[in-house]
């Protein structure tokens, strides 16, 4: 099926009629349709698929002839960004198809799509790899439902542990657990201490993905190649204050914590304008939540993104200096916790020059995070291709990609795949 065929079953799922925004959530009805289509189209190629227990899935291409995998020595250096010429092994592409909440079609699905559309394109070229080829798909990269970006590739790679994963809940309650059992998943495999889709055999990881901004656009190229990402983190702010009558209460006898709140969303606007970064305040819980009271609570989520790791530092000090200033005029309290920080991730140079150079794409950072990070961060040599998104837009309903454009990601990727399948 060639890539517009495949995206426009993909096309339906998980959308709401009435914005146009995507609900992809992780293990829900969409998100495990989404799956169950993926099965289905590597079995269609003939692929090996394998699916572990938090649900990432990996279809393996494996001509005759092509050892099954050939093991990462023991000693490979697990957890350091250990930059050189991809080792020995497979090769690793795919995305992820989870979406955040009133999301884009094209965050994920267009890496997953690409990658099989790329593998279709190589076997009508009569490439014969010498390595393992698998399409990876990565669960809950968004970390829109249990609060923790990559959780699926921080499980296989360890970053992340899963007696720390299972105590996660979503913001209805649902431990984790339970959303994978009812997903149909074998949570008793991950109490056992396995159940992951083993990334030990893997060379090297190249995710596609559509570009989350505009710098394809403003060099007016079709396709560029990941430098680094920036470092990011997720934040909570719990203001307290006391509940009052809004009738009632004198504007000078209150303790209300959203107006902390609010002065603290503006010193974070201002922080990070000033000094060039990212600060977001983009989700808000509040306690009663009525119309006519003061709040008792305002728990909000500051996401935070900047040029390097002490920048970062830095920045969300300057805002929970600001809030706890504010606090203490307003007669209200603010506690922060730092509920995921991902460190800066610098691609392997060597792999993105030799990439780059297969159809002279420009080199461009990415201020969002990716499973290729993750991976990265763990000692899988990992590249980035990027396809322009010509309104810049992401996390909406208006992110898109030309599909001119989505073709030549999948012939530079098919370029990719081939060169480091030698």
């Amino acid at each position: 099926m060639t890539f517009e065929g495949m995206w426009a079953e993909l096309a339906p799922i998980g959308r709401s009629a009435s914005s146009g925004g995507y609900n992809r959530q992780p293990w829900a009805s969409a998100e495990s349709e989404l799956r169950a289509w993926f099965a289905s189209a590597a079995s269609a190629r003939g692929l090996e698929l394998e699916t572990d227990a938090m649900g990432n899935q990996v279809a393996w291409w494996r001509p005759a002839g092509v050892v099954r995998d050939e093991r990462t020595p023991a000693s490979a250096e697990r957890g350091s960004e250990r930059h050189g010429p991809p080792r020995p092994g497979a090769i690793l592409t795919g995305s992820h198809l989870d979406s955040v909440l009133e999301g884009g079609a094209y965050d994920g699905p267009l890496g997953v799509v690409s990658a099989l559309a790329a593998l279709d394109l190589m076997r009508s070229r009569g490439v014969v790899p010498t390595r393992p080829i698998g399409v990876s798909v990565f669960t809950e990269e968004e970390g829109s439902r249990f609060g923790l970006a990559c959780l699926g590739s921080r499980l296989a790679t360890g970053a992340t542990s899963w007696s720390d994963a299972r105590e996660r809940r979503d913001r209805d309650g649902v431990a984790l657990p339970d959303a994978l059992a009812a997903a149909g998943l074998d949570v008793g495999a991950l109490e056992d201490g396995g159940g992951l889709v083993d990334l030990s055999g893997v060379g090297c990881f190249v995710e596609l993905h559509v570009e989350q901004g505009r710098d394809l656009v403003d060099r007016g190229a079709a396709v560029g190649v990941g430098s680094e990402i920036w470092p990011h983190g997720r934040y909570r702010f719990d203001f307290t204050g006391e509940a009052n009558h809004a009738g009632t209460t004198r504007m000078e006898d209150r303790r209300d914590p959203m107006l902390t709140y609010a002065m603290t969303a503006l010193a974070a606007n201002k922080q990070a304008r000033l000094s060039g970064q990212r600060a977001t305040f983009g989700r808000l819980e509040v306690a009663p939540n009525g119309t006519n009271a003061v709040p008792s609570r305002v728990t909000a989520w500051l996401d935070a993104r900047c040029s390097s790791e002490e920048v970062l530092t830095d920045l969300v000090a300057a805002i929970e200096r600001q809030g706890t200033e504010r606090a203490d005029r307003d007669g209200t309290a603010l506690a922060v916790t730092a509920e995921s920080v991902s460190r800066s991730v610098a691609f392997d140079p060597a792999l993105a020059a030799r990439i780059a150079g297969i159809g002279d794409w420009p080199v461009i950072p990415t201020q969002a995070g990716h499973d290729a990070g993750i991976l990265s961060a763990a000692g899988i040599p990992s590249a980035m291709l990027f396809v322009r998104n010509p309104t810049g837009v992401s996390h909406s309903p208006a992110e898109s990609a030309e599909t001119v454009d989505c073709l030549s990601g999948v012939e530079a990727l098919a370029d990719t795949l081939t060169e480091l399948a030698r």
